[in-house]
């Protein structure tokens, strides 16, 4: 594998995959509601990208039976074939099934993760994630918790834990990388709707 190692590294899309952690129905109605639409049409755009770039989309849902599934706005755009793993444990990395499913794509050791309760299941997912040796890119502006205090504290704890807080848009143009690419307008258009 050769992800770029500088000490700002970006997002490559042959090295990366899309994580969305619990973007479940149930929670979401616990988190601020002028957040919400931001983060989960930041999420979209990303699985669309990801589609586009033929880059793998994952997904989990934790307690499905209590939190419901996955969004259906989410689920919807989601890969054909790609079912959300369930989990009951806060970190993706202790559910049964989500190792093989992430390395499934072994050249794959990036991995661009988002979606709620941020200081959470997020944060102990990206602590395992990191432990594995992945390296770890979560935008921020594709994350949440029920209040912002919460979700700042874990962004600054990952920061100084070597996970690289990015944006959305950030995130495909580095997966992009140049607007002579075949399917830099498709991806282009998305973020361009979005202002």
């Amino acid at each position: 594998m050769s992800t770029h190692q500088a000490q700002m590294p970006l997002c490559q899309r042959a090295f990366s995959q899309l994580l969305i952690i619990d973007a479940q129905e149930r929670l979401a109605h616990a988190m601020p509601a002028d957040e919400l639409d931001l983060v989960v049409g930041n999420i979209n755009r990303l699985v669309s990208a990801a589609k586009i770039l033929g880059i793998p989309v994952i997904a989990t849902q934790h307690n499905s039976k209590g939190l419901g599934p996955v969004l259906a706005s989410i689920r919807e755009n989601m890969p054909e074939g790609a079912e959300p793993t369930e989990k009951t444990a806060f970190s993706c990395c202790t559910a049964p099934g989500f190792e093989r499913n992430i390395s499934a794509h072994p050249d794959r050791r990036q991995l661009i993760v988002v979606g709620m309760e941020a200081h959470i299941c997020i944060v102990q997912t990206v602590s395992g994630l990191q432990r594995w040796g992945y390296q770890v890119f979560v935008p921020a502006d594709a994350i949440i918790s029920r209040r912002a205090a919460f979700k700042q504290n874990v962004l600054d704890r990952m920061r100084h834990a070597g996970t690289q807080v990015v944006c959305t848009e950030s995130v495909g143009f580095e997966w992009v990388g140049d607007s002579t690419d075949t399917q830099f307008r498709e991806v282009w258009s998305m973020f361009k709707a979005a202002d």
